[in-house]
């Protein structure tokens, strides 16, 4: 079995280079992989793209990728819950495990978290998108019979939405509003809709994306956000005031609001568009520092709740996709819009997801890279 593998490896904005490294080795309780499946995330985008995500600088090559399932090839000698042959879907954060954090099931915001494709930690966790990777076993997630290699890749995505759900609490049957109609928006949507059995409205600022998820049942109404750019604090406070107005006409104030956007004038609207003693799920990471209307939050009780990846969610996710998800949420059929096959088509897949529509004018949701 090679030790070297093909990597495809980021050493500036937008430069992406095939090269070959070694694979470190095989301690007992590792597992080898071969990576099948990869979902090009906004974060890696943003990497590709500027070669830093925020404020978080890429200081070496990193290789990007985390949306990942693959087929285990060789397993440690300790390890004894998989075997070669076995379709796994990798959690790809490493926490440490011993932390006051760790120890209380919050491993996600453990300090020392090191995150594949993520150059916040140093050195940088090397990324999913490379032919093979040693991986601990307990980050390696079995895929029942009738989960595909495909669906594995989902399953991280779909751990951020039912996070997210898990940390709001919200009542079975309650009104719930998602701005950013992208995968994880339409996620969180979706599984608001199957898991809490909400009312879910969806908010985006373009119109094809707002029509994706009503018609394929991730959301029961949708409200096209105006293409509007207000400058002053003032001009945004009333712009967000306006877009709250309008999730209102729809269905009144919402019991939770997922922020999935990181725009500042959509979290300023979730704020008014959250009805008393709700709570605004903060999931998009967008600009550090942000104008919020915190009096309109205070006052009302309504609750802004940080959401950071996962911690738990992965086997939640797993057993939804193995118990009839897809039946019971058809949507999920359409939302890898774009396929690549081949490590050499990488860079083809990062073009593509920076794209509205493709060449055939078909709405870019979700890319995937098979290999």
């Amino acid at each position: 079995m090679s030790t070297e593998v093909k990597t495809s490896v980021l050493y500036g904005a937008k430069d992406l280079r095939l090269e070959t490294r070694p694979l470190p080795p095989l301690t007992p309780n590792d597992v080898r992989v071969t990576v099948k499946a990869t979902g090009l995330c906004g974060s890696d985008l943003h990497y590709y793209n500027h070669f830093r995500n925020g404020d978080i600088l890429v200081r070496e090559p990193l290789t990007l990728g985390h949306e990942s399932a693959g087929i285990v090839t060789a397993v440690g000698s300790a390890v004894t819950n998989l075997s070669p042959g076995d379709k796994v879907a990798l959690e790809v954060g490493q926490p440490c495990e011993s932390c006051n954090l760790c120890l209380r099931g919050r491993y996600n915001i453990c300090p020392e978290m090191k995150f594949r494709s993520s150059a916040k930690a140093w050195p940088h966790a090397q990324g999913t998108l490379q032919e093979e990777i040693v991986h601990p076993r307990k980050w390696c997630h079995k895929l029942p019979e009738g989960v595909s290699l495909e669906d594995g890749a989902l399953v991280e995505p779909m751990a951020v939405a039912l996070h997210a759900l898990q940390r709001a609490k919200l009542e079975e049957g309650a009104k719930v509003l998602v701005f950013g109609a992208g995968t994880v928006g339409l996620l969180c949507a979706g599984v608001g809709k199957v898991v809490g059995k909400a009312r879910v409205i969806i908010a985006d600022i373009q119109e094809e994306r707002v029509k994706f998820a009503t018609e394929n049942g991730f959301a029961d109404e949708g409200v096209v956000v105006p293409m509007k750019r207000p400058e002053t604090v003032e001009e945004k406070l009333v712009f967000a005031r306006e877009v709250a107005e309008m999730v209102g006409e729809k269905m009144g104030q919402a019991d939770g609001t997922f922020e999935c956007t990181g725009v500042e004038s959509c979290l300023q609207a979730s704020i008014f568009a959250t009805a008393p003693g709700g709570k605004v799920m903060i999931i998009g990471m967008g600009n550090p520092i942000q104008t919020l209307p915190i009096s309109a939050a205070s006052i009302r009780e309504v609750d802004l709740v940080g959401v950071f990846r996962y911690a738990n969610a992965y086997q939640k996710a797993i057993e939804l996709l193995a118990n009839g998800l897809r039946s019971k949420l058809p949507g999920l059929n359409h939302l890898i819009t774009q396929r690549f096959t081949g490590i050499e088509n990488i860079p083809k897949a990062f073009g593509m997801a920076g794209r509205v529509k493709d060449d055939e004018g078909r709405l870019v949701i979700k890319v995937l890279v098979n290999m």
